[in-house]
Formats: structure tokens, sequence, C-alpha cells
């Protein structure tokens, strides 16, 4: 069993991070308060993952012969310490394992994994600075390519693999290891600015290819997408991001060729380590993103099963004028998705899904046996506004595409959230969950969604492990509400949400998840200046100014009454909030019949945020009422 890395200044687990240099235990970039001897016993254990720690071996390395205490009980209580700054458990544990009258264990997974180095201890780790390596700007892409074509000349002159010599003279017996990837935004050559939406189609679709390889992490779109155009080092990035690998490269159109080079980085030395152009015709672009995928693997040694060495050897032609419609499809629902609950801008995100669905329905038109055009035709008539009948023409395009394709990730994930959404079929969308994450191991949003349904079904440490995967895979990915609200651990929530809100993640979501934690705490003052300000970000001032003045004058609830005024005052003239909203408020508020009123609104449209009726502490207010089981009961929830 490998060792964690003794040189290294932290190290990764879980949504955790254990900084050795600053002595600090810290959550998503939360410092978590921890004491010396919880911190001390947790970097032993992550200096052996995997293995037996016996409390002998404890004993003699942080409890001095001359400390005269109860060892046992300081153990224990150290123990109980640390895992309860972890979230964890001796019943059912996810990090700290107790071994009965032996020792202890760490049994989760490390994100940044060991290097062969001499062994030394994590104290000696603490006190040597390890060596700064000098800043070193990215090579040209032309570089690596002419680095590239060097060694295919020495490899072509040398012939034959004799006794592994080329693989020796090109390097690649002696590459660095490398388990888990980011493929940063591909750069667009093309003259053309409005071919953007391309570049991050290509992208997309090489971050597919690769994710579907279970033997390598690759983060998740949403993570490497911010990092379009950055000026900072592929080492800090790779840091940011928790992986070894950097892929990088560029897309460029020529009337109908498609090329794409790419350069594969070995960032913590910030090694090149392998370029190379592709070239097709334009009735088969997306062979270009199976050609890297295939070479990417081969590279860094990734072990294929048979299905996924058939899948990458398996193409599909699909027809540029198709996927560019496709393309141009996703990018409108894109933007109608982003307009989701601005004030005044509901007209405007109908008339984007009505462009989206123009262009996915031009693509199956140019294509009909083109999947994905299917999934994203599905979404736009899946997600919010839900238009009438939506969620049966969701459905029949989804299971359209499976027809097609079945062995599409997207497309079991699709049709298992809207189980969850909007059909209510926990059991089915258990299924689907499952397949896409078996088919992508590593597709967060899948990853994500299954972690929400699994806290829907009460099954909160099942939820707890997918919500750490995703974290891995997407680490820019926020829950709303997180799931320390839903398992009321309130404090460590508003920790979580007040730290998204300083870096200004996630837009307005940050607040709601903040408001719905204070709430929670009891904290309804900060609650209210919370949703105050989710007004403001919606656009909503007149309600926000409403909000300040009966806070001001009536505290809480009159801030509440403020909200739920303003609210109603929008239905009636046709915006159409949500209908959990304004039920919500009046749950809080305690006008039980108009919260009911509400819900019977949310549940004649199906409304997203039912899904969560039977876990989210927001409901509590209504939970004893027996309406509330009834409607718990019509939307088939396990009894």
């Amino acid at each position: 069993m490998e060792k964690a890395s003794s040189q290294t200044r932290s190290v990764r687990f879980g949504s955790f991070e254990l900084d050795l240099r600053a002595g600090e235990l810290r959550e998503q970039g939360v410092k978590i308060k921890l004491q010396e001897q919880p911190f001390q016993i947790l970097a032993v254990l992550l200096e052996n993952p995997g293995q037996v720690v016996t409390r002998e071996e404890l004993r003699s390395r942080l409890w001095p012969s001359d400390t005269f205490v109860d060892f046992d009980h300081s153990l224990n209580k150290a123990i109980n310490k640390l895992r309860e700054a972890l979230g964890d458990s001796a019943e059912n544990p996810r990090f700290v394992e107790t071994l009965p009258r032996r020792g202890y264990r760490f049994i989760g997974q490390l994100s940044n994994r060991a290097v062969s180095l001499p062994a030394q201890s994590f104290e000696e780790a603490a006190e040597k600075s390890p060596p700064t390596a000098t800043p070193k700007k990215r090579q040209h892409l032309v570089l690596g390519l002419t680095a590239t074509a060097c060694a295919a000349a020495i490899a072509l002159l040398l012939g034959v693999n004799v006794a592994g010599l080329r693989d020796r003279v090109t390097g690649r017996a002696h590459g660095p290891t490398i388990q888990s990837l980011a493929v940063l935004p591909l750069a667009n050559l093309s003259n053309d600015p409005s071919q953007e939406y391309f570049a991050d189609g290509m992208t997309d679709a090489l971050i597919t290819e690769l994710s579907q390889i279970a033997s390598i992490k690759v983060i998740s779109r949403t993570s490497v997408m911010p990092y379009r155009g950055t000026d900072k080092p592929l080492s800090q990035i790779a840091r940011e991001l928790g992986v070894d690998g950097i892929v990088e490269g560029t897309v460029q159109r020529s009337g109908d060729q498609m090329r794409i080079t790419a350069q594969l980085i070995y960032a913590p030395g910030d090694r090149h380590v392998w370029a190379k152009s592709y070239e097709r015709g334009s009735q088969n672009v997306l062979a270009l993103e199976q050609d890297v995928a295939q070479a990417i693997a081969e590279e860094i040694r990734a072990t294929l099963t048979p299905r996924e060495k058939a899948r990458l050897a398996r193409i599909r032609p699909i027809s540029f004028s198709s996927l560019q419609a496709y393309l141009q499809g996703r990018y409108h629902w894109e933007q109608a998705d982003g307009m989701a609950y601005q004030k005044d801008l509901f007209l405007s995100q109908l008339k984007e899904l009505a462009t989206a669905r123009e262009f996915f329905e031009q693509a199956i038109r140019e294509d009909p046996g083109y999947a994905q055009a299917y999934v994203g035709l599905a979404k736009t008539w899946r997600d919010r506004p839900v238009a009438e009948n939506g969620p049966e023409k969701a459905d029949a395009l989804l299971r359209k595409a499976l027809v097609l394709d079945p062995d599409l990730a997207e497309a079991h994930e699709t049709l298992a959230t809207l189980d969850v959404l909007r059909q209510w079929r926990w059991s089915e969308a258990e299924r689907e969950y499952r397949r896409a994450i078996e088919l992508n191991p590593n597709y967060a949003e899948a990853h994500a969604r299954f972690a929400e349904y699994l806290d829907m079904m009460l099954r909160f440490d099942e939820g707890m492990k997918e919500f750490v995967r995703t974290q891995e895979l997407d680490p820019g990915h926020s829950f709303q509400p997180n799931p320390f609200y839903r398992r009321r651990q309130y404090d460590r929530a508003i920790q979580l949400d007040q730290n998204e809100v300083k870096r200004h993640a996630f837009g307005f979501w940050s607040h709601v998840d903040l408001a719905f934690d204070y709430d929670g705490a009891g904290r309804h003052d900060e609650a209210a200046q919370q949703w105050e300000e989710v007004m403001r970000m919606l656009g909503y001032t007149d309600i926000a100014d409403a909000m300040h003045r009966g806070l001001a004058r009536s505290g809480y609830k009159g801030a509440i009454r403020a909200l739920t005024a303003g609210l109603e005052a929008e239905d009636a003239r046709g915006a159409s909030p949500p209908a959990f909203f304004p039920a919500i408020m009046y749950g809080l508020l305690g006008e039980k019949d108009r919260a009911f009123a509400w819900l019977e609104r949310g549940y004649r449209e199906r409304d997203a945020a039912y899904s969560a009726l039977n876990v989210d502490p927001c409901w509590d207010p209504l939970r004893s009422d027996p309406r509330f089981r009834d409607l718990l009961r019509r939307m088939n929830f396990p009894s």
C-alpha cells in the first residue's frame, strides 16, 4: 500500500484538505477547528492509508513516555474529536475505521496520490519546506509538436522496439504516473469569434470521451471552463483541481476540414509529455475526440476494460451540420437556464428555449440517428418553466435516444432526473442513475443528482459518499441546499455557504443556501437579510426594499410578509414565481392554509423543488399536518 507523500505540503481526501505546513484542516477552503492531538492522529493515519496504525504506535509517536496521562481516555477522546470534525462515525466510517483493541485505519480515497519518495515522518514534513520550483512559462504548442516530431523521427530510425530501446529513447518507459486529468478549454483558432461555442463543444466531447475510462479521474466541464484564457501556471491549476495531468490545445475549422492539436502536461513537474495534431473531414468530426482520447489513454497507460476499448474503437459518423445545430441548441438552452427566476426575463427565457428546440430539431432532421440531439431536446421540455405535457414529451425523446444509443450515459442520467423532478418514479430513477454512473464513472452530474436522490430516500450515508465523489470530480459544484443542511448540521452548512458567498460562487444560489441554513439554525434575522439579498440579485429591488423596511419595523416576520406579498403581486401580473417559494414562506409564518394552497398549485405544476419534500428542513413547519402526509403519498414517496 502506498504511503501519502511525506514531502507533500497538503493531503486531500473527499472534500477535505490537511495542510501540514499551516497545521490546518480545511473543508472546501474553510478552516475546520481541530485540536493538536486529533490533527496529529489524522496526519499519522494519512501517512499510512489503508494500513492499520496500532494504538501502541500512536502512543509512542504522540504521547511521550514521560507524559503522565490516561492514554486510553485521551486517545478515545481525540479520535471522537477527529470524527466530529470529519462528519464521520464509528458505526459507518467513511474515513477512520476502528479495529477493536488493535488500532485505526484510514479507509478514504486520497485525491493527491502518493509518489515514491524516501520515507519521512509527517512531523519532519511539517518542519521542512519543500524546494520551490522556478516558475516556467507554458511552452508554445508548436514547440511541443516539434519535440514530438523529433521523437517520432528517432523512433522511425530505430524501427522496432528492440529490448525496449524505443521506449527508453522516447521516454515512455519512465514517464510520470498520471492518474487524474483536467481538460482545459480548447482555444478557438478560427477567425470567427462566433465559433467559440464550437470549441466549447469539442472540449466537452473530449472530456466525455476521457471520463468514460474508469481507471482515471477526469474533472468535470463546469470546473474547467472558468480557466478559459487564464494566466495561472499549470501547476497551480492542477493543485486547485486536484489533478496531476493537464490537457490543453486548439481547435480549428478550415473549409470541410477540422483540426485539433492537443498536448499533455505532467503538471507537478511542468513537464511536457505528449503532443499531436489530428485532422478529419467535417463528416466525421467527433472521431477527432476519440482519436485524442485514445492517444492520451495510451500515453498515460490507463487500464481499459474490454467494453471501454470497444467504445473507443467504435466510430459513428456525425455530420458537421448536425453537430453545429446541436451545439447551437445547447448554447441557447444554457442561456435560458441562466435566466431562471430573474425578474422580467420570463418571456426571454421562453424565447431562448424555443430557439434551442429549433436547433435541436434541426440537428435531428440533419441526422435522425444522432442520439445526443434527442437528449438536448428532452431537456428543453424537462426543465423550468414546464410546458404542458412537457415531462411526457421529454420521456419519449429520452427513450428514443436510448434506442439509438443504449450506452449514452447522459440519456440515462437525464431520464433519472426527469423521474425525480417531474414524475416521482423513485425506483426507476435509482436504476437509471446507477446505469449512468456505470457507463461513465467520472460523470459528476450523475453523482451529484444521485447524491440528492439518496438524500430524498433518507439514505444519508450513501448520499454523503456520492457527494464526496462529486466534489472530487467537480470542485466547482454547488448543492442547493448543501448536504449538511439536509442533515441538520447547520453550523457546518453555514460555514460552507459563507465561504461560497465570499468567493462569489454560484451567483444568487449561495445566498439562497445560506438563507435556508440561517433559518434552520434559528438565526432568523440573518436569514431575512439573505432573502433580501437574493431578491436584489434577481432584480426585485422593490420587494427587497419592502423586506428591509419590514425587518426594521416588525423583525423577521415583517420581512417575510413583505416577501410573500411581493411574490403574490408578481404572480398576479403573470410573472409566475415558483410555487414552492411562497409555500415555504407561509409555512415559516405559520399560515398553513395559504402554504397548502401554494403547495397544491406546485403539485399540479410538477414543481422540481417538491422532490425534496421528504427531507428538506424548510418543510418542517408543515410536516405534521395530514395534508402534507397526503401530498407525500401522492408523490409516491416510500413510507
